[in-house]
């Protein structure tokens, strides 16, 4: 199954509500993800643009749309972002893919 970065940035709102009731909130966040097809492998904390950063596994891009509606739906997300990664094994295969492709830039 394909693997995705996700990074979200909480409201104002959800931080003051997290700082006032601390709790774990993968174990908030996993059903919502599991119900939909979508497995968290790791989910940090972060400093900067983002505040939580998740590596997930998902059947196909539906599935991720269909969870990045959903949390930026509930109101307590600023800004969702979801990358497609790809395992070293693929980039090999797309690097030799591109190596035998007949493109040429514009001249």
């Amino acid at each position: 199954m394909p693997y995705y970065l996700v990074q979200a940035a909480y409201t104002k709102e959800a931080i003051q509500h997290m700082d006032e009731h601390p709790r774990n909130r993968f174990e908030a966040v996993r059903p919502a993800y599991e119900e939909l097809g979508v497995t968290i492998r790791e989910f940090f904390l972060a400093f900067g643009d983002y505040d939580a950063v998740l590596l997930v596994e998902a059947p196909d891009n539906v599935n991720m749309a269909a969870i990045a509606l959903a949390v930026t739906a509930g109101g307590a997300v600023a800004h969702y972002k979801t990358t497609p990664l790809m395992t070293w094994e693929e980039g090999v295969e797309a690097m030799r893919m591109a190596g035998g492709s007949s493109y040429t830039p514009p001249s």
